[in-house]
C-alpha cells in the first residue's frame, strides 16, 4: 500500500508536493481545517484518513497547534541549563497559557533562555524586552556566538564570491562524472550526521540504479538538542551546501536537490533560498547549467515539527506527504526513496565538505584526521562553557583540548557532557582526558560521537531527572510504528517520574529488561539508541542512582 501511495503523491512532482501545501495551508490558524484536507486528498487520489494522519503527527500541522502564538525551547540544553522556567513566566505576562506551545532546540544553546514568536527565534536576553517585541517596535532576532578553526578552517573558512567558489564546479561539469566520484570516495568522507556511513559509497549505490529520476536529499532537519553546527552552515555558509548537493547530483546522475528544513530554523530558510536564487541568476542552476548537459533544481520544503524527521526513511515519507514512519529496509533509499525514485540523503555537514574535496582532491581530505576518521569535525558547545560556540576541529583532536582549550571549561561544576545529542552517550567528566574526536575513540569507550554536540549536566541537576527527560523526549518524539520504541520509552518515562516523585523504587532488573527490548526491537535508532545514555548513567553514576531501584 505504501508504495502505491508513493507514485501517488508522486504523480505532480516535488513542486507540488502534498506535505508543502499542508504547511501552507496550516500558516493562518497553526494547522489545516479538514475542508482544506479533504480537498487535497481528493487532489492527489488519496483516501482522507491518509491526509488527516498525516497532519494530526507534526507539532505544526496537529489540531493542537490551533491559537498557539509563542513557542518555548524545551531542548536539552535549555533544560539543563535550568532558564526556561523564567522564560515560560515572562511569557505569561503577554500570553494565556494556551497561546503558549513548545519547541524543541531552536539552535540557541550558547545563550539558552529561548522562544519563537511570529517566525522569528528569539535567545539570550531577548526575553527581557518581550514588551517591545510583542508590540512590534523591536524585532531584533540576531545573536551572535563564537566560530573558531582549531587549525586550518575549511567548513569555517570564509566565502569569496560566487564566481570564484563554483570555479571547481565548472571544472567539475567538464570532468567524467565516475573519476568525481572516486575522488570523494577516496577522501573517505564518513557522515556527519551521526552514522558515520562513508558518502562515496552512499553515491555511488544510487548511481549504479537505472532511473531517468533521481533525487539528492539534504537532511537539514537538525533536531538533536544541543546542535547548532548545521544552523550555523544553512544560515551563514549557505553555498558550501548547495555546491555539495550539486556534486552529488553529478555523480548520480540526478536532477533535483531538496532542502529538508527544520521549521525550527525559520531564518535558515530565507537565507537557503536567497542563495539559490543567487545561483539561478548566475546560470550555475537549471537546465543544461553551463552548456554541459546537466540538469538540476532545487527545491526547499520547511518541515513542521518532528524529531523523527532525522531518520532518513521518515524524512522521505515526509516529504511525499505521508505519516513520517520510518520504513523497513531493504528496500534502502538508494534503490527506492522519494516516490520509489533511487534518492541519496546526506546530512548538511557532510555535503558541505565536498567543497574542499572537490576542490583540493580526496588524498587532500584523508590527510587530514585519523585514517578512519578523516577531515575537519563541527562541534557545537552550549552556554555552560566558558567560550560556547561552534568549533572546527581535526578528527582526533583530545576531547580535552575542545572542553578546556577551546571551550574555555565550565562556568559551573559539571558532572557530565552528553555528546552527540539525545541518542548519544553520556560522559562523566572523568573521561574526558580519555577520548578524541572520532568515531572509533567514542564506540570504543561505550559513548557515540554522532552530531557531535556537546551539553553539560551540572552538578546540581539529578541524573535521575535527566533520565526522565531523554525518556519523555524519546516517548513524545516516537513515529509510534514498532511496539518496542512506542510503549518502551514511555515505560521509561513513568518509571523515571515514579521514583523521582514518589517513594516508589524501579526493579532494576525489570528496568535493564526495558533497555535491551529497546535495543533489540526497536525498528531504528530512535528507540535503538535511547538507552546508550540511560546505560552510561547507570554505569557512571551507580551511587547516585542507588536510591531509586530495587536490586533485590
Amino acid at each position: 500500500m505504501s508504495n502505491n501511495l508513493s507514485e501517488l503523491l508522486g504523480r505532480k512532482g516535488v513542486e507540488e508536493s502534498l506535505f508543502d501545501k499542508m504547511g501552507k495551508l496550516s500558516k493562518p490558524e497553526g494547522s489545516p481545517d479538514d475542508d482544506s484536507l479533504a480537498k487535497l486528498a481528493d487532489e492527489f487520489l488519496i483516501g482522507k484518513a491518509n491526509t488527516f494522519g498525516t497532519s494530526s503527527f507534526y507539532d505544526f500541522l496537529k489540531p493542537e497547534n490551533k491559537d498557539k502564538k509563542v513557542y518555548v525551547c524545551n531542548g536539552t540544553a535549555c533544560y539543563c541549563s535550568g532558564t526556561q522556567p523564567e522564560v515560560i513566566e515572562t511569557l505569561r505576562l503577554q500570553f494565556k497559557d494556551t497561546e503558549i506551545g513548545h519547541m524543541t532546540c531552536l539552535g540557541r544553546c550558547h545563550e539558552n533562555y529561548a522562544f519563537h514568536y511570529k517566525g522569528k527565534n528569539y535567545s539570550g536576553n531577548a526575553i527581557n524586552n518581550l514588551e517591545e517585541i510583542v508590540s512590534e517596535k523591536e524585532g531584533n532576532n540576531t545573536d551572535q556566538y563564537t566560530v573558531a578553526a582549531f587549525d586550518k578552517p575549511i567548513l569555517t573558512a570564509e566565502f569569496t564570491s560566487i564566481e570564484k567558489y563554483y570555479e571547481p564546479f565548472l571544472k567539475t561539469l567538464k570532468t567524467d562524472s565516475a573519476k568525481v566520484l572516486e575522488e570523494i570516495k577516496s577522501s573517505n568522507l564518513r557522515g556527519r550526521g551521526g552514522a558515520g556511513f562513508p558518502m562515496g559509497m552512499k553515491l555511488e549505490f544510487c548511481r549504479k540504479e537505472e532511473n531517468k529520476t533521481k533525487f539528492i536529499i539534504c537532511n537539514a532537519d537538525e533536531g538533536d538538542p544541543g546542535a547548532y553546527t548545521d544552523r550555523y552552515l544553512l544560515e551563514e555558509r549557505p553555498h558550501s551546501v548547495l555546491f555539495g548537493m550539486l556534486i552529488a547530483g553529478y555523480v548520480t546522475h540526478a536532477s533535483y536537490g531538496i532542502l529538508y528544513i527544520r521549521a525550527e530554523y525559520p531564518e535558515a530558510v530565507k537565507v537557503v533560498q536567497t542563495a539559490i536564487n543567487e545561483l539561478k541568476d548566475q546560470g550555475l542552476v537549471g537546465e543544461n547549467i553551463k552548456g554541459s548537459g546537466f540538469n538540476y533544481n532545487f527545491k526547499i520544503i520547511q518541515a513542521q515539527g518532528s524529531y523523527i524527521c532525522g531518520e532518513e526513511t521518515a524524512l522521505i515519507n515526509s516529504i511525499e506527504g505521508q505519516r513520517p514512519e520510518v520504513r523497513v529496509r531493504p528496500p534502502f533509499p538508494a534503490q527506492k526513496g522519494l516516490f520509489n525514485k533511487p534518492t541519496t540523503v546526506n546530512n548538511v555537514e557532510t555535503l558541505a565538505a565536498l567543497h574542499y574535496i572537490i576542490s583540493n582532491g580526496g588524498e587532500a581530505w584523508h590527510g587530514i584526521g585519523t585514517d578512519r576518521s578523516s577531515g575537519t569535525k563541527l562541534v557545537s558547545l552550549d552556554s555552560l562553557f566558558n567560550n560556547p560556540g561552534v568549533y572546527e576541529v581535526p578528527m582526533g583532536t583530545p576531547l580535552s583540548t575542545l572542553v578546556y582549550d577551546l571551550g574555555g571549561g565550565f562556568k559551573k561544576p559539571v558532572k557530565s557532557l552528553q555528546i552527540g545529542g539525545p541518542l548519544g552517550g553520556l560522559v562523566p567528566v572523568s573521561k574526558i582526558k580519555d577520548l578524541t574526536i572520532d568515531f572509533e575513540s567514542f564506540s570504543k569507550a561505550g559513548f557515540l560521537l554522532g552530531h557531535a554536540s556537546v551539553i553539560c549536566v551540572p552538578e546540581e541537576l539529578p541524573i535521575m531527572a535527566f533520565i526522565e527527560h531523554l525518556f519523555d523526549f524519546a516517548a513524545y518524539e516516537s513515529c509510534g510504528k514498532c511496539f518496542p520504541c512506542r510503549l518502551g520509552t514511555k515505560r521509561g518515562q513513568e518509571l523515571a517520574y515514579k521514583a523521582l516523585h514518589s517513594e516508589y523504587k524501579i526493579d532494576y532488573s525489570l528496568f535493564t529488561d526495558l533497555l535491551s527490548t529497546l535495543e533489540q526491537g526497536s525498528l531504528c535508532a530512535h528507540g535503538g539508541g535511547i538507552p546508550l545514555p540511560i546505560r552510561n548513567a547507570l554505569m557512571y553514576f551507580e551511587e547516585e542512582l542507588k536510591p531509586y531501584f530495587n536490586r533485590d
